[in-house]
């Protein structure tokens, strides 16, 4: 992010009007390898065409703020390779985590990594170490440490169904493995910031605390998200859970978040209500359905619809209700931005 996209992002956060109409999108690795027209794989292995990659996405739609902004990952294996966890590789589609846990007495043995040294971590830090140059040259900085959130982790590690009947019938082990995978992340989140000072934020990504009850979001998500929230100070903490959010919605405040990416099968006013005052909302554009498989008519007319329902517009980042997914082409980003931008002054 540049210096007046981070300013602006703060504004909509304190409840001030910010200087630019406030649109932002998450993209990595799902849109970005075939909008640039190169393989999945490329992306991933290549530092040149990975900021090629981001460049042209800034370049192009320099009114939207990219979240993250540059972000360096390997998809759904970034952490789980830390555990040790088999990656299975594709040329167009994203890689696959093996599961290292297949029986509840494998918990105990569960060790917690080191993210200078294990897995695909410290190559995730060495893109944005060898690109920061460029990238400041551009005029952006690395704003924000990013991870995939505890559940989520342990969903890859164990198996999403077994991970979630462990919740049920194994309470006390589902907690020694959340416990490990938090403090793991608290690490890797720290490290990124003293890498990169120029972090003031944290983005957390898990979709599983959609699948899960209130008792249970109380109990297993609520604590070990506080806790990896509070990896150190920061300026904007950052939620993303594209899942079901009716439950989860109402622990954001005692989680910490005041920046929240939502499904777009929830309304805005449904979240803002459920979510209280002091939170921004991303979103919330049906993100496959429309984004990506309608016409830039069609784009233009439900951004029209979705901005037009929505009571309260002074905290809302405008964008799609998840991460911008496979497909999307420029035109119909083009068309939201732009409706957006007639619509909101």
């Amino acid at each position: 992010m540049n210096k007046q996209q981070w300013h602006d992002l703060l504004c909509l956060i304190s409840g001030e009007k910010p200087s630019n109409t406030p649109i932002g999108f998450i993209i990595d690795s799902p849109w970005l390898p075939g909008w640039y027209g190169i393989s999945t794989l490329q992306y991933y292995c290549s530092d040149e065409l990975w900021f090629e990659a981001n460049k042209k996405a800034i370049e192009m739609f320099p009114e939207a703020m990219f979240l993250p902004g540059f972000w360096s990952e390997y998809g759904m294996c970034s952490e789980p390779s830390a555990f040790g966890a088999k990656q299975i590789w594709n040329q167009y589609n994203l890689p696959h985590a093996d599961r290292v846990i297949h029986q509840i007495d494998d918990i105990p043995n569960l060790k917690k990594p080191n993210p200078k040294t294990d897995g695909m971590l410290p190559f995730i830090l060495q893109r944005l170490i060898t690109m920061q140059p460029r990238i400041q040259e551009m005029g952006h900085e690395i704003k924000f440490a990013v991870a995939r959130g505890p559940l989520n982790i342990a969903s890859f590690l164990m198996g999403t169904t077994e991970f979630m009947m462990a919740l049920m019938m194994n309470p006390d082990e589902a907690h020694q493995l959340l416990k490990v995978i938090t403090d793991f992340t608290v690490d890797w989140l720290r490290l990124q910031k003293e890498t990169f000072p120029t972090i003031e934020g944290i983005l957390l990504l898990d979709d599983i605390v959609g699948f899960i009850g209130e008792t249970e979001c109380a109990g297993f998500a609520v604590p070990y998200l506080k806790q990896a929230f509070g990896a150190f100070e920061t300026k904007v903490r950052f939620f993303h859970n594209d899942a079901q959010g009716l439950i989860s919605t109402p622990f954001l405040k005692e989680i910490g978040v005041n920046l929240f990416n939502f499904s777009f099968e929830h309304s805005i006013n449904e979240i803002a209500r459920l979510a209280g005052p002091g939170i921004v909302l991303l979103g919330n554009l049906p993100p496959r359905d429309v984004m990506a498989a309608g016409t830039p008519e069609q784009v233009a007319a439900q951004t029209r619809q979705m901005v037009t329902e929505v009571q309260d517009k002074s905290r809302v980042l405008w964008s799609v209700g998840g991460g911008m997914p496979q497909n999307v082409p420029g035109e119909n980003i083009r068309a939201f931005i732009d409706t957006i931008q007639n619509l909101i002054n």
